[in-house]
């Protein structure tokens, strides 16, 4: 009689079939495999975004100081060859006599910034990863006026992010 009962009961229970259960794991992959490629896709972009963040404020620190500096001088030396070939030297003579030269030298990707004030002289970085490559950083003097092009490059591989930045200054005139 126990039996008859459980018999019963049992056919009157409604499940889940062999294919309502085999679409359920199907969608639950592709829901799955879409927000990990959605993850991933973050990961890499927010990578990208900070390469392009390093690059642009590199190239724009570098651009600040060789500007501050060439509106400040009254001798431009070394701009044609800058910076394959020559350092950028630039002076000049405050209202009190004061001599003071900052001399720009690219080594390996570093930008320095050597400034001298009297002979007393300090070295700074001001940018890494500038690419020396004379296509991508160079000046052009004409007439007093400095056109420099400055290009970071930061990443590896087929990543590389180059961000180039150009200014015109015109330094003051010989005094």
């Amino acid at each position: 009689m126990m039996l008859s009962r459980i018999k019963a009961l049992m056919r009157s229970q409604t499940g889940f079939t062999l294919i309502e259960i085999i679409a359920a794991v199907a969608i639950s992959g592709l829901i799955g495999l879409g927000a990990s490629m959605a993850s991933g896709q973050v990961l890499n972009q927010t990578a990208r975004n900070n390469d392009y963040t390093t690059a642009s404020r590199n190239a724009a620190n570098a651009l600040y100081w060789i500007s501050h500096d060439v509106l400040m001088a009254q001798n431009i030396d070394g701009a044609d060859g800058f910076p394959q070939t020559e350092d950028l030297c630039l002076q000049w003579v405050g209202w009190d006599n004061t001599e003071y030269a900052a001399n720009y030298t690219l080594d390996n990707g570093v930008l320095r910034r050597i400034y001298s004030e009297n002979g007393q002289v300090t070295t700074a970085v001001i940018a890494s990863n500038i690419n020396p490559d004379e296509a991508m950083t160079y000046c052009i003097s004409d007439n007093g006026t400095l056109t420099v092009t400055i290009t970071s490059s930061v990443g590896e591989g087929d990543r590389v992010v180059d961000v180039t930045k150009v200014r015109e200054i015109t330094s003051r005139p010989n005094l």
